[in-house]
Order: C-alpha cells, then structure tokens, then sequence
C-alpha cells in the first residue's frame, strides 16, 4: 500500500523585527507637548513676547539690588519658570536637537521610570538646570528657554544602566523594554567603569567648549548656549536617578560582572 504523500515543508514563521527605536506614551506626549506650545510663533509678537517673559527663566526676576524692573507674571512666575522655561524653544532647530537626543535617552528612561516618575524626573532636572543658571548669571535680563537641562539630566541617568550587558548600549542589548529594566550600577561602581567614565569626559568637554567658545547651535540669533544649566540637569540626572528608579540595584557581583566581556577582558 502507498503511503500518502508528504506535504511540503512551511518555514517557521519569522518572529516579527522590533523597530530600532520605538517611542514609550510618556516621551511621545513630551514631545507632543513641546510642539503644541511651540505654535505659540503663530501669535502676534507682542502676544509672542509676553509669552517668554512669563514662562521663561530670567535671572533678573530674583534680584532686587539693582534696577527695579517689574516682569509679567508677578510673583508666581518666580517659581513655575523653573520648569516652564524648559517647554519653550526658540525655533524648530532647536527643538530637533533637543529631541534628538532624547529619542535613545528619554526612550530608555521613560520605560524604565513609567510616565509620573518619567514627568516628575524632567520636571526636577529644569529646575536644577535653572538654578545652575541662576547662580551663574544672578543679574541676567535674558529670558532662557529650552529643554536641554532636563535632556543633560535624562542622559545622565540613563549612563547609570546603559552599558549594563542587555541595555540599550551594550553589545548585547535585548529588546526595548528589556533593555530599559536591566539592574542599574551603583553610583561609585558606574564611576569606575571606563564607558561611563568615556561618556562623561565627552560630555563635559562639549558643553565646555560650546559655552566657553559661545557656539550656539539653533538656538536663535544672538543667542548663546546655556552651558552651566546643562551641567545643572546633568549633575541633577546622575546624582537624583536612584530616588526614581523603581527597578532594584545590581549586586555588587553582578555589577563586576557586568564589566567584563565574554572573553574575559575586563
């Protein structure tokens, strides 16, 4: 007796690809957010104006040992522009290269922190941004914007997990939520370990030499980067990260571990 014929062998279906970068709710409506207050440039430029001068960071609104000059705003703008500045932006170069970078960093963090924490965590780090700039620039009369300060500070805090094996820079990265869950490092260990170390000199040594050599990139005419709010958010980032992170520390041997490759190198 014949046996039936086999039937053609179907390929295992593919497991579907993970876009490089996809964008979690919490850092879709940031930037939503961001654009929407943007159109504020379609406003008469009086209207426009008044818009930076009560939701924008002015050194000068604090001090009163020299001419007395009253802003928009009174005394509540004293203390929401120390995260509303952040919301405003010059134009649309300037908020490209402020969600440029968010786009790998904020991803992570947002993931990782879910939207409150995500929010509370951007909010924090403006301020601290503000106050950098603050100490450094007591009389300016220059309103700052931009969300660069809380950008600095979600760079920060993402270094803490990033090279970790299985996050989102490491040569074996999973897939996007995992990449954003893995153990962070302590603070000191992280500060030992020669990629974050790597990070930071870049970092700084960028931010120096925009603010020390005036490059202001798309931030408007005449305008100069604020360099010592950057550094503001980003000290505010990686010293404050742990007070968000809901995900538990590595161990001490995992974290030794986690420096050390598969072929032993350290």
């Amino acid at each position: 007796m014949d046996s039936p014929p086999e039937s053609p062998l179907t390929p295992p279906p593919e497991a579907p690809r993970e876009p490089i970068l996809t964008l979690p709710p919490a850092l879709t409506a940031y930037i939503v957010l961001i654009a929407v207050i943007h159109l504020r440039v379609l406003l008469p430029p009086e209207l426009e104006n008044w818009t930076i001068d009560v939701f924008g960071f002015i050194p000068k609104r604090y001090d009163s040992t020299l001419l007395d000059i009253t802003f928009p705003g009174g005394a509540g703008a004293k203390v929401w522009t120390f995260v509303t500045y952040s919301l405003l932006h010059a134009n649309l170069t300037h908020i490209g290269f402020n969600v440029l970078w968010l786009l790998p960093f904020g991803s992570a963090l947002a993931r990782r922190f879910g939207a409150i924490r995500f929010f509370v965590f951007m909010a924090v780090t403006a301020a601290a941004g503000a106050l950098a700039h603050l100490v450094t620039h007591e009389h300016a009369i220059a309103p700052m914007i931009g969300a660069s300060a809380s950008v600095s500070g979600t760079m920060a805090a993402a270094i803490r997990f990033a090279f970790v094996k299985g996050s989102f820079l490491s040569f074996s990265r999973g897939d996007a939520e995992a990449a954003a869950k893995v153990p962070a490092l302590p603070l000191l260990r992280a500060l030992r370990d020669r990629r974050v170390l790597g990070f930071l000199a870049v970092w700084f040594a960028v931010n120096i030499v925009f603010g020390v050599g005036s490059l202001a990139i798309g931030v408007g005419d005449g305008a100069s980067v604020a360099w010592q709010a950057h550094i503001g958010g980003f000290l505010a980032g990686l010293l404050l990260f742990s007070l968000f992170d809901p995900i538990p520390r590595a161990r001490d041997d995992a974290a030794d571990a986690s420096s050390v490759d598969q072929s032993g190198r350290v």
